[in-house]
């Protein structure tokens, strides 16, 4: 009997500060979230707004490159940063473990986007700007592969906002990282925006391609992921058809990203391969 006391009572000694931890991070990582959500859009806005530094995606504004979406496709951040937000809010509202989980490095995929939003407008660097859109990837990649692990534990209207939140930012930073690797090329050799159109196509193609299937066969199979990634394909097409009159280029871009969408969806979106 005393043993048996004797563990009960380590048991409440050891135990006791571990609730407290799990309180104290429900009422501090929603919070952080929501400012994070917050603090995004407006800095994306500190340059067209308040005048400081240049505009994110004037250096390529105009240029005619064949790989770039139309600028109104950019507009896609918006609902990022809408399902970024009521995640935060539904985490806030009633914050459960597996929000905590996926909630740590997406909070950290949003400084990141902060910190390369900022640099974007203030060094306006492109090889300092493509580096800094892979930390993003990587965390925003980290939480949809762990909310990707929840999907056969039921569904709720949390869940979906999750889905949409860890998803959408996962597939545009995708086809960011797609139409900056031609950007780059451009930056460091003589090449100018319509040098080589089918080859600079071709690689951010390739790149979105390989993307893809790296994160349907290992990630997740979050379908948010694939509209993201359709709206950026949607876009380049629309800026080839309209705007830089490469027809050819437009009509390949979309049967590449048809074939892309259809063999992801239907054979390799399986996930649950890596662990998060």
């Amino acid at each position: 009997m005393p043993a048996c006391l004797a563990f009960f009572q380590f048991g409440a000694i050891f135990f006791t500060h571990e609730p407290c931890h799990t309180v104290s991070m429900k009422s501090r990582l929603p919070l952080i979230l929501i400012a994070l959500g917050i603090l995004q859009p407006l800095s994306g806005a500190l340059a067209p707004v308040l005048g400081i530094g240049t505009p994110i995606g004037e250096a390529t504004r105009g240029i005619q490159a064949p790989e770039q979406p139309l600028p109104a496709y950019f507009s896609i951040w918006s609902l990022i940063f809408g399902a970024y937000i009521a995640f935060a809010f539904a985490a806030w509202r009633q914050c459960e473990p597996w929000m905590l989980r996926v909630g740590k490095p997406l909070a950290l995929a949003g400084g990141a986007n902060i910190v390369w939003m900022l640099s974007a407008q203030l060094i306006a660097r492109q090889p300092v700007d493509f580096l800094l859109l892979f930390p993003i990837a990587a965390l925003s990649w980290t939480a949809a592969a762990r909310f990707d692990r929840m999907r056969g534990m039921g569904g709720s209207m949390k869940k979906l906002v999750a889905d949409a939140a860890t998803g959408l930012l996962s597939g545009w930073i995708l086809v960011a990282i797609g139409i900056s690797v031609p950007l780059l090329i451009r930056n460091l050799t003589s090449y100018g925006p319509t040098d080589l159109p089918w080859q600079m196509l071709w690689i951010s193609l390739g790149t979105i391609a390989f993307g893809s299937w790296v994160f349907a066969r290992y990630i997740s199979r979050s379908l948010w992921f694939f509209a993201a990634l359709a709206w950026g394909l949607m876009g380049v097409i629309a800026n080839n058809w309209t705007v830089t009159g490469m027809t050819w280029l437009a009509i390949m871009t979309g049967v590449s990203g048809s074939l892309v969408l259809c063999l992801r969806l239907l054979r390799g979106a399986d996930g649950t391969t890596v662990p998060a």
